[in-house]
């Protein structure tokens, strides 16, 4: 994340990696390993987590059937790609499961997928993305909720996630970091998006880009209310003068940033938004803040577009998403994922046609101006 800490750049404290406080270990990154089939649901839901705003207007309660009764079905493929860039240390991470609750051996709640995605840009170290990217799916399986409550469960595995973290860097100074986290469920055919920090989901429908999260930065107007009702302050566009986003997990090292219970200037409780997909939805991209640098929304979607049309492959989207980040010089780390929710490629969209508007002639005018002439006499 350029410039999230005010001061510099700040490589990797260590080399050692967070442990799972809960279990004793906790596996790499969800890149290629599966989640392990133990999952099972013994933990309660985060306690400070009482109401949680969903920001979408279409959001329901919980996942009903009828979710999967619907003639549309997404059929899921994605990819991901990360790059260094242009800095010295690689702090993002990011997952792809596309068969999420069979890969942890709970049951499907109906007949359409279940998927999980998530990127994770670090910032002062790579720990806490790498912590994030494990555990943050495990904290949602295996929530005894998970999935007929799914917005709550997953703002609620975002603050255990933060949590978790803070314990293990009381054991092991050295991991002290922070990261944002966006993160994506997909079940039977509702796409619910969770996001802390200014990562970014953006959703193609027909070639439209609609914006699935919101850039949480402290100089924005509802993000610096929260921050300045939470005892901190905004200086230079600075959390606290800081850091350049408001909402992370990690970084409980920082002085005055944090409290228990998820409380504090900086907060670990993600926004969510959800929606229903239809046979319009083609893609979505969810990327780090390097790629949103140089990208707008639309452009991202309409280049992510043409990618597709020509090859048909999100993996290799992926990548030339990257590429032309680089080629436009973002100075940042990168990573981005796409997930494909049919199986054939965007389709071209043919323009309407527009009436044609016929303008008068010469002629025309004369003939005219000649019977208002008679008219008058």
């Amino acid at each position: 994340m350029e410039g999230s800490m005010r001061g510099g750049e700040n490589g990797s404290p260590g080399d050692g990696r967070p442990p799972n406080p809960l279990s004793g270990s906790y596996p790499r990154c969800l890149n290629a390993a599966h989640l392990g089939s133990s999952c099972k649901p013994t933990l309660l839901p985060h306690s400070s987590l009482v109401k949680t705003k969903i920001m979408d207007a279409t959001s329901e309660p919980e996942i009903s059937r009828e979710d999967y009764e619907a003639e549309f079905i997404p059929i899921l493929r994605s990819g991901g790609w990360a790059d260094i860039g242009f800095r010295q240390s690689m702090e993002d991470a990011f997952v792809c499961r596309d068969n999420f609750m069979q890969d942890c051996g709970l049951k499907n709640f109906g007949e359409g997928p279940s998927a999980f995605y998530g990127v994770f840009d670090g910032h002062g170290g790579k720990q806490a993305a790498d912590f994030a990217c494990s555990n943050l799916p495990r904290f949602i399986v295996e929530d005894e909720d998970f999935p007929r409550e799914i917005e709550r469960v997953f703002a609620s595995a975002f603050l255990q996630t933060d949590t978790a973290f803070a314990e293990a860097c009381s054991v092991n100074s050295a991991l002290a970091s922070g990261t944002t986290a966006l993160a994506a469920l997909v079940v039977g055919r509702s796409l619910v998006v969770a996001n802390a920090g200014d990562c970014r989901a953006v959703l193609c429908r027909r070639g439209e880009a609609i914006e699935m999260s919101r850039d949480h930065k402290p100089a924005c107007t509802k993000e610096r209310k929260r921050i300045e009702a939470s005892g901190g302050y905004v200086y230079d566009g600075y959390l606290n003068g800081q850091l350049n986003v408001s909402r992370a997990i990690g970084d409980w090292h920082m002085e005055g940033m944090k409290e228990r219970g998820g409380l504090g200037p900086l907060s670990a409780e993600p926004e969510v938004m959800r929606t229903k997909l239809t046979e319009e939805d083609e893609f979505l991209i969810m990327g780090c803040d390097g790629i949103w640098d140089v990208f707008r929304s639309q452009n991202a979607v309409d280049f992510a577009r043409r990618k597709l049309q020509e090859h048909n492959d999100p993996a290799t989207c992926c990548k030339e998403l990257v590429d032309e980040a680089l080629k436009r010089k973002s100075s940042d780390n990168l990573a981005v994922v796409v997930v494909c929710f049919q199986t054939r490629p965007p389709p071209a969209l043919t323009a309407p046609r527009l009436r044609v508007r016929r303008s008068i002639s010469a002629e025309g005018l004369r003939e005219l101006q000649s019977f208002l002439d008679n008219l008058t006499n």
